[in-house]
């Protein structure tokens, strides 16, 4: 267990570093053709930092490991939420702009609501699962969310040019192609050691797979909103998080089910009121204290709130 211990935090690594990878080479090629900062960060950064969570789980779809792939999704948007967010927070108290205190948050809600209902399956009646069918409809909720992201660039002002990276066009597709290749591998090595983990230990794939693989394919939207929140950068910390939570439920559990149909654990229920308790709490704090913003003491109930909850995830299973 030691080996495949090592081999998982190897995947983890790769994962990261393939998404870091393929971010680096996508915007310098996007730069190259003139697409704005903005258009980057809503397309190219929200991809590559949900491009674990898509690997993984559409690893562990074809293997047949359905709790790993709700697990994987539903566990790494509360890590988002609750602890990401919590951590940046506390750093920095984070304002928010108007469009994603009325847009951007209830549609992360109601992305959880449409997750809900789909994986109880409150419109076809059958056993609880997500369907081939119900796959095509959350890549329209999807594609409906990239039509408003789209939209609202027109409506923006123009970002303030910052320092551009310049690199050979044969890097640029090293670094594409290099990290893909990251991802893939690294997906690979963290399901199939995920699972034997699980089974040596005796606990389940739903609890790993929304603790440990939640956690490490969760590490790109950290370190972005961190380190966006140590240089004040506001809107791509919060952002960076509601458009990925958004990404993980409508594109990669869209892909997950269209790839083989998944099975739902019934039990995935409280992980998810979870998930949109913690969302409504994220709109109402924009209402108290100052507006319009996450103070340090609403992002320490966030944290607090994740960490009691895993803390009695993880008692339940020993």
């Amino acid at each position: 267990m030691i080996l495949q211990s090592i081999i998982l935090i190897a995947g983890l690594l790769l994962l990261v570093k393939g998404a870091d990878w393929l971010v680096d080479g996508a915007s310098v090629l996007a730069k190259k053709y003139k697409v704005s900062d903005l258009a980057i960060g809503l397309t190219i950064v929200a991809f590559g930092t949900s491009a674990p969570e898509l690997v993984v789980n559409s690893v562990a779809s074809s293997g047949g490991y359905p709790d790993i792939v709700f697990g994987n999704v539903i566990g790494s948007n509360n890590f988002n939420l609750f602890v990401i967010l919590g951590i940046a927070g506390l750093i920095t108290p984070l304002s928010v702009q108007s469009s994603s205190v009325w847009k951007e948050i209830p549609f992360s809600f109601l992305a959880a609501i449409i997750l809900l209902l789909m994986a109880n399956n409150y419109f076809s009646g059958t056993e609880t699962s997500l369907s081939l069918i119900e796959g095509f409809a959350l890549l329209v909720c999807f594609a409906a969310f990239l039509y408003y992201v789209f939209t609202q660039l027109k409506s923006e002002p123009p970002n303030q040019e910052i320092e551009q990276k310049v690199y050979s066009n044969l890097k640029i597709w090293v670094l594409i192609f290099g990290g893909l290749a990251g991802l893939v591998l690294g997906g690979k090595l963290v399901v199939d050691n995920a699972v034997a983990i699980a089974n040596s230990l005796g606990v389940s794939e739903k609890i790993i797979g929304l603790t440990i693989i939640a956690a490490g394919t969760s590490l790109p939207e950290l370190a972005t909103s961190v380190v966006a929140s140590m240089k004040k950068n506001n809107d791509i910390a919060i952002g960076n998080i509601i458009g990925s939570n958004i990404f993980n439920i409508f594109l990669i559990l869209g892909v997950s089910s269209i790839i083989n149909p998944l099975t739902y654990q019934l039990s995935f229920n409280t992980d998810i009121y979870l998930l949109l308790g913690g969302t409504l709490f994220l709109f109402i704090a924009m209402f108290t204290g100052k507006r319009k913003s996450l103070d340090r003491w609403e992002a320490a109930i966030l944290l607090f709130t994740y960490l009691g909850y895993t803390t009695y995830l993880v008692s339940m299973e020993l």
